[in-house]
Order: structure tokens, then sequence, then C-alpha cells
């Protein structure tokens, strides 16, 4: 999957910088943070944050009687960069901790501390970057990583309070908190917000014009959502009486 969003970027002309990857001790990555930049890429990435489900029967390691379909899950975080000029943050808040940089396995990847952890003490909120051997670069990157994480949490403060109140008016259409399922045995992608369904599953996780269409249906659905809920609410103030007065 990470190789899809690199081919998404790359499909889209957006720059894909590698701010942290972190591969698995058993093979695979454990962690990866990236940032990418170019027109429209939040409007079109957005809603690509939550829980991605992936089936399929793994190809080596079992017997042909303990093939059966193993069910994984990965989380995709998808967070706005914050504008300088628009979000400061006080470094007297901040704790700057460095160490070495390590790899897979646990093995060093160099002797000198140039890996960087940034702690903003008020929330506790933690940004860290190992990816180059330039403790300020990597000082650098952490900071660009917790601004934009203080910056997700501060709004996402308004926007629970938003999805709070339409919970309880209209309910949630959530399947367990997953957004989308891979499903190699049967070569079909399913997003679960929206029904939309494709096949080929080889040539959607290259990133290009099979996850554009996917994408730009669940934004026609979001924004035909929102309008409704707008065209609701507008609906509701039209039919709500003056105090201490009988609607017509």
């Amino acid at each position: 999957m990470f190789d899809m969003y690199q081919g998404f970027a790359f499909y889209k002309d957006w720059d894909f910088e590698v701010l942290n990857y972190t591969p698995a001790e058993y093979g695979g990555l454990h962690h990866a943070a990236v940032r990418i930049a170019g027109e429209n890429v939040y409007r079109h990435l957005k809603h690509e944050g939550g829980t991605h489900r992936v089936q399929r029967i793994p190809e080596v390691g079992l017997s042909s009687r303990m093939q059966r379909i193993h069910t994984g899950t990965m989380t995709v975080i998808i967070l706005p960069q914050a504008v300088e000029v628009h979000f400061h943050i006080d470094p007297k808040d901040l704790r700057i901790d460095t160490f070495r940089s390590r790899g897979a396995g646990g093995q060093s990847v160099n002797t000198t501390d140039s890996a960087a952890r940034i702690v903003h003490l008020p929330t506790g909120i933690t940004a860290e970057c190992q990816q180059t051997r330039s403790q300020l670069q990597n000082k650098e990157t952490a900071l660009r990583m917790l601004r934009a994480r203080l910056y997700q949490s501060m709004m996402g403060k308004e926007t629970e309070q938003r999805n709070t109140a339409r919970k309880q008016q209209v309910g949630t259409r959530s399947q367990s908190e997953r957004i989308r399922t891979y499903n190699f045995s049967q070569d079909r992608v399913t997003d679960h917000r929206t029904g939309y369904t494709t096949r080929d599953i080889k040539e959607f996780m290259r990133g290009g014009e099979a996850l554009d269409d996917l994408i730009s249906d669940v934004l026609e659905h979001t924004e035909k959502e929102a309008l409704l809920e707008v065209a609701v609410s507008s609906n509701r103030s039209l039919k709500r009486p003056d105090s201490g007065q009988s609607a017509d």
C-alpha cells in the first residue's frame, strides 16, 4: 500500500518525500510517514484516512490444509500541513531528544545521535525522524510532523463536535470502522462507504487510474452528503418558529 500511494503521487505529478520508513523485523513495513505536496493533494487524499482491510491467502509457510484466508489491517492517517503564519508553537513547550538511528532487526544505521524526537510538553504529542544522517535535517522534519499533528488535534476537536451532533440525528454508516477491503482471493477492491467495487487488484495497487476513479467516486459521494446535510439544516431553520410564536 505504501507503493500504491507512491505510485498515485507519481500518477498525479505530486512530490512524495519520505519522512520515516521503518521496516518490520519479520519483513515488510511496520510504519512509514511521508509528505505529499502538489495541486489539490488534501482534497484527494483526506478520505483515505481510516482502517484498510486486506484478505489474502499466504503463499508460503502453510500446508495445503491450512491455507485459509488471512485477514489483516493497516491504518492510514492523513494530516494537513499547518501554515506557519496561522499556527505558532512556543519553543519553551518543546523537548528535543536525540538518539541513534535504528533499522530493521535492531541494528544501528549509524554511530552518531542523528535521529531526533520532539515532544510537545503541554499535549504530550510526539514526532520523530531518523531518515538522514543530519541531526539538523531530522529535527526540521520532526518539527514539521509535530506541527501537522498539533494542527490536526486542534481541528479534530471541532470536527468531533460536529460529527457527534450528526450521529445523534442520522446515525453512522461505518462497518466496524474499516473503509476499504482488498480481497486478493476474489481479485476485488471494495470501498464500504460508497459500495464502489473494482477488479484487478494488481493494477489497482499500482496507484494509477483505477485508484483515481475510486477516490473520485468517494469525493462525489461525500460532497453530495455534505450538500444534503446543509439542505436539511437549512430546512429545519426555516421551519423553526420564532420564540413565543407558532409556525405558519
